[in-house]
């Protein structure tokens, strides 16, 4: 199939993914997310195309995978791997041109976010989570912190007390 850039509207696109998967629900919402909860992709209508389009195609990619939670940090990252390669295979079938550049910075985000988590507080070497996933520990200098489970706060990390 040729590919030619997405010329169409947000609407007309949601129009065609919501027939063609009935299972999910698409709602107005002021951001773009997933909510496997009550199976629903949250989209504003008010966003710039194309990436909006290209927001809808990838949320809709996670509704797809049936992504609900993340235990390890390293996971939420796959999973947004995952859903920008459905929605590649969704921008295939409903001809629209997905940007590279966009995709590889949308998932710098979550790299980026990984990282700051991985750096020790103490040494600034970067770390893996510890095997209960709620806590790093530096190898290099053995200080323990903790992260914040949200995705969307600032990455804090908070040093572990030991009494």
């Amino acid at each position: 199939m040729a590919h030619m850039t997405w010329s169409g509207s947000m609407q007309a696109l949601r129009k065609k993914l919501a027939t063609a998967f009935p299972e999910v629900t698409y709602s107005v919402g002021t951001q773009f997310c997933w909510s496997p909860e009550t199976r629903e992709v949250f989209y504003d209508p008010k966003a710039p195309e194309p990436k909006g389009s290209w927001s809808l195609l990838h949320e809709t990619g996670h509704a797809l995978l049936d992504h609900r939670t993340w235990q390890a940090d390293y996971e939420l990252l796959q999973m947004e791997i995952a859903a920008w390669e459905r929605a590649r295979a969704l921008a295939d079938e409903f001809d629209v041109a997905l940007d590279e550049d966009h995709i590889q910075d949308c998932l710098d985000t979550y790299r980026d976010w990984l990282y700051q988590r991985s750096l020790c507080p103490t040494c600034s070497t970067q770390c893996m989570q510890t095997a209960d996933l709620r806590h790093y520990r530096c190898h290099n200098c053995h200080t323990v912190w903790r992260v914040s489970a949200d995705r969307f706060t600032r990455t804090y990390r908070k040093l572990k007390q030991f009494s």
